[in-house]
């Protein structure tokens, strides 16, 4: 059987779980990584068969696939920023829409003069957003807390492969006596839990089977949680003119609004390239 019409086999067979589109990149993503070829090399070499060792390679990540795991698990890895990160079932896989929140940190502190900016970040997972916060803007000085140990190991692993100097700390937010142990912050970022937990059985398999749910989910009689804790958090250890940039559920972009100003924080709404209310700002 030729490359191209195994790949074909592969993308029916993806079909029955995603749609043509998404199907086609995981097809896309499982041949790079089983051929080592993009898909304008493969299409030039379509009439080739694949060794028996490919073969062997391609079966078991099918096998995982249509078990309905996301791909990023499959191949143990997922892109962001122009990054590869190592991911695993203990930390959530990076979404395009994060890629922002960076780029929102990374022009705040540009317009700044001090030469060195602390910035907190809170539930780090894989490490995507201080890697890639460090990697635009050298100088800054970065503390990653989550947690999950399993997920810092994730994360302190992807700032060695891509030589990003983070100080990771295990650390449960969410408990206020450990706030003593954390400095004052020019920037707090995060992209912390906001799904309410009632909302689960619309989401996709892959997602709900699969990624950690102490990452996704939040009680719906306290969707706000984190949030609240942020900004009692940056009454004491956020610095004169810091700022908090934080990633939040679209449906809750008003009430996240009205709890930051409660404390006095005077938050901004921002939406992502997909136009849905997607950041909160304070200024």
């Amino acid at each position: 059987m030729t490359m191209q019409e195994t790949y074909q086999q592969l993308f029916i067979q993806l079909k029955k779980l995603y749609d043509d589109r998404e199907a086609a990149n995981i097809a896309n993503m499982i041949f790079e990584q089983v051929t080592g070829m993009g898909k304008v090399d493969r299409l030039l070499q379509k009439s080739t068969s694949l060794s028996t060792i490919q073969q062997t390679k391609l079966k078991g990540f099918i096998t995982e696939l249509l078990k309905h795991k996301p791909v990023q698990y499959v191949l143990g890895e997922a892109w962001f920023a122009g990054m590869p990160f190592l991911v695993d079932e203990h930390v959530l896989i990076p979404r395009p829409e994060t890629e922002e929140l960076v780029q929102l940190v990374a022009s705040s502190i540009m317009q700044r003069t001090t030469s060195i900016i602390n910035i907190l970040d809170i539930g780090t997972g894989s490490g995507c957003i201080p890697i890639a916060i460090k990697k635009l803007l050298p100088n800054a000085a970065i503390t990653s807390i989550d947690v999950s140990e399993k997920a810092l190991k994730i994360a302190q692993q992807n700032a060695i492969n891509l030589h990003a100097n983070i100080n990771f700390q295990l650390l449960d937010f969410l408990e206020e006596s450990n706030w003593n142990s954390l400095p004052i912050f020019d920037i707090i970022v995060s992209n912390p839990p906001y799904i309410k937990q009632s909302t689960s059985a619309a989401m996709a398999e892959h997602v709900l089977q699969y990624e950690p749910h102490v990452a996704l989910f939040v009680p719906d009689n306290d969707a706000l949680l984190f949030y609240k804790k942020i900004a009692a958090f940056s009454k004491n250890n956020l610095a004169k003119n810091g700022k908090i940039m934080v990633e939040i559920n679209e449906a809750l972009g008003a009430e996240t609004i009205a709890l930051f100003n409660d404390y006095g924080l005077n938050a901004q709404l921002k939406k992502d390239m997909q136009g849905k209310d997607r950041f909160v700002v304070t200024q």
